[in-house]
């Protein structure tokens, strides 16, 4: 596992981002783990988070870009991600979000920020039914520009609860529309990282029980 990787899970159980124990999903699936980039409410908290969506982009997507947040969460993860670009890889890179229903007044519409145009990559935390990266690239191909990819935080690579086949949403996804989606981590890089620091093993078993029952191909 790299350093980037352990970083970034060890970020996310210092701030119980990722926790473990027993936890209903909207799925009704019990899982021996729960994710929540949400509880990144802090500016040095966010910083941090930041960084490793901006090490992932410039690592994957080559420049130029812009960036897309989808509301809600994707909103502050752009913009963040925006200033680690500038400030840690020399990267003055444009960003816009949308709103969730249109405004009528003032500059009206849905979209903020720059203009869509040219390559966008769509920054989110998670990919469960997909309906944010829908409306995304619904919205950037509206506005004449390319959805290059996206990157979230998280792939759970597990079976989604709709759809066809057995596929993740995340591969569901790459499918529906073309193009690749990047996870700062995905489950197996967790289980990777759990053998390697728990001692009883006991988190590591429920993790991988779980995988197995749920794992996409």
């Amino acid at each position: 596992m790299n350093p980037g990787k352990s970083e970034f899970v060890e970020l996310c159980l210092a701030n119980q981002a990722l926790r473990f124990g027993e936890f209903t999903l909207k799925s009704n699936r019990l899982s021996p783990y729960f994710f929540n980039v949400g509880v990144f409410a802090r500016g040095s908290q966010l910083s941090r988070l930041a960084q490793h969506y901006a090490r992932v982009i410039v690592e994957r997507v080559p420049y130029p870009f812009m960036l897309y947040g989808p509301a809600y969460k994707g909103i502050p993860l752009a913009a963040a991600t925006a200033l680690k670009l500038a400030d840690d890889h020399g990267l003055d890179v444009a960003y816009a979000f949308n709103r969730k229903e249109a405004k009528g007044h003032g500059e009206g519409g849905s979209l903020i920020g720059a203009p869509l145009r040219g390559q966008v990559v769509i920054v989110d935390d998670v990919i469960t039914a997909g309906t944010s990266i829908r409306q995304a690239v619904a919205a950037i191909r509206a506005a004449d520009a390319t959805p290059h990819c996206a990157v979230i935080a998280l792939d759970r690579q597990e079976v989604a609860d709709s759809g066809p086949g057995n596929h993740s949403a995340t591969q569901q996804m790459e499918k529906e529309y073309g193009i690749p989606i990047h996870a700062i981590i995905a489950l197996a890089d967790l289980i990777d990282y759990l053998e390697q620091t728990d001692p009883t093993g006991g988190f590591t078993a429920a993790v991988r029980a779980y995988r197995e029952r749920y794992g996409a191909s």
